[in-house]
């Protein structure tokens, strides 16, 4: 057989779409020509297929070899072409039988010697290869990686060898069996051991309920990093679909998947990183830390030291819960459904209304501080709140406050009723939402009205303070909104909180 058809898959954003690697023999001057738009580490796979069939005991036909990498517009980049690329030419030359290769995908970068080296990406891909029913062959140091996707056959090669023993049954390969560790789930930090903040704790209870994005503001020293640090051990865990989801976007990101598997992320970049590190981009465009944080907390320390243009690309995906990313070829999008906790000193100095005096900036430059956050920002986060200092004793209390685990029962259970009711958390109701399922009556809505009014908040701004108002009636486990609802609920907007 002179055609032969190998299945493998792309990447593209978080996505695997299929691709075709077809071989044809034909006869004419010994040579190889690879079409199909490969970037250059595609186009220099030529050379290692050679070295790798040869080196394997293989003859390499001198014929005239055509490789096209199948849909012709769709870019393809790195070595995960090799090892199809390489079945393709052995299956078209009859050196290894082509029937079973409609069953099978193929992922793999492959060494001079015939060796097979693992590659980024392998989940967007195995779980493209279960929809569509078939085999997936990977390198063994991405085996479990693909198990990730439950009930998809992997087949898993330290060498090409292996795979064209399986094919033409001299050695069958059983299909690798993951080894049980990838559902362990390693402990958060408690909320425990943060002494009093009380009023925080309660933020973060809100905010963990309701998937409200969360400010905190305060002096050094008070506790606002160790705070954030505990929001996502009060979320709720991950779903399978959504672990899978986050663990697809780490394998694209080139980071280990496995490492915090089903964990929801904590990203923390430092106030020094720029706009496309914050949002992704390149050339072949890769997560940034927006998109790393999906289905997590995303902890920006020291707001106001971030560039104003960096700051100002959050605002988007905390509407939307996407990033796109422009290219003259073609759009990516990454998914980008966060919570954002932010911390920042109230002035330069960080000891603004300190009891001990200590500020010394003036009223221009605690204005010039505040100023490098926009309004429109600060409007999309729901929580706003000053953490004050704690008494400088050292002796622990004699009883520690609520646990994280306790608080994450109250807030599973809040979660439950959103799911219940609305399909998704309070911080995420569109319009539509907010007047199906938050519903006021005349005297609270003319009580909120006023309220806004007073403190000249946002039409966006008092769908949020609803929004929130319906977290605390769910903590509460209310069918309704009521007065003392609204009322904690204005008093976390900035205009209140100071």
């Amino acid at each position: 057989m002179s055609l032969a058809i190998v299945h493998s898959r792309a990447q593209v954003g978080v996505e695997a779409p299929a691709v075709a690697v077809e071989a044809h023999l034909a006869n004419g001057l010994p040579g190889m020509a690879l079409v199909g738009l490969p970037e250059a580490a595609v186009k220099e796979s030529k050379d290692r297929v050679r070295s790798a069939i040869q080196n394997s005991g293989f003859d390499f036909p001198a014929r005239k070899i055509t490789l096209n990498l199948a849909p012709a517009d769709l870019p393809k980049d790195g070595g995960r072409f090799d090892l199809a690329i390489a079945l393709g030419v052995l299956a078209a030359n009859g050196q290894v039988p082509a029937e079973s290769l409609n069953e099978l995908e193929c992922l793999g970068e492959l060494a001079l010697s015939g060796a097979v080296r693992p590659v980024q990406g392998v989940l967007p891909a195995a779980l493209a290869a279960r929809a569509a029913g078939r085999t997936l062959v990977v390198p063994s140091a991405n085996a479990e990686e693909a198990c990730l996707a439950s009930g998809l056959k992997v087949l898993a090669i330290d060498h090409l060898l292996q795979l064209t023993a399986h094919l033409t049954g001299h050695t069958p390969l059983a299909p690798y069996q993951a080894s049980g560790l990838l559902r362990e789930v390693p402990a958060y930090p408690d909320l425990a051991e943060v002494q009093g903040q009380l009023a925080a704790k309660r933020a973060l209870l809100i905010a963990a309920s309701g998937g409200h994005n969360l400010l905190l503001s305060g002096p050094p020293g008070t506790g606002k990093t160790l705070l954030a640090s505990r929001l996502p051990g009060l979320l709720p865990p991950l779903s399978e679909e959504e672990a899978l989801e986050v663990a697809a976007i780490h394998s694209v990101a080139s980071h280990t998947p496995l490492n915090a598997w089903p964990q929801r992320p904590f990203r923390q970049p430092h106030h020094s990183a720029s706009g496309p590190a914050l949002v992704g981009g390149g050339s072949r465009p890769v997560p940034g830390e927006i998109t790393l944080a999906h289905q997590g907390v995303l902890f920006l320390d020291e707001l106001p030291e971030f560039d104003r243009k960096v700051l100002e690309v959050l605002r988007e995906p905390l509407e939307s819960g996407q990033i796109v990313i422009a290219r003259a070829r073609d759009k990516v999008r990454f998914p980008a459904r966060f919570q954002l906790v932010a911390a920042m000193n109230p002035c330069p100095c960080g000891y603004l209304g300190d009891p001990g005096g200590r500020c010394r900036c003036s009223t221009e430059q605690v204005q010039r501080y505040r100023a490098k956050l926009s309004g429109p920002l600060l409007d999309r986060i729901d929580l706003h709140l000053t953490v004050a200092r704690e008494s400088t004793s050292l002796q622990a209390p004699a009883q520690p406050g609520e646990s994280s685990a306790s608080l994450a029962g109250r807030v599973a259970a809040a979660r439950q009723r959103q799911l219940d009711r609305q399909g998704c958390a309070n911080a995420f109701l569109d319009l539509d939402g907010l007047r199906r399922h938050c519903p006021l009556d005349d005297e609270n809505r003319q009580w909120l009205e006023q309220a806004c009014e007073r403190l000249n908040l946002s039409l966006r701004a008092a769908h949020r303070l609803l929004k929130v108002a319906r977290t605390l009636a769910d903590l509460e486990q209310a069918t309704h909104i009521g007065r003392p609802h609204l009322a904690e609920a204005l008093q976390y907007r900035p205009d209140v909180a100071g």
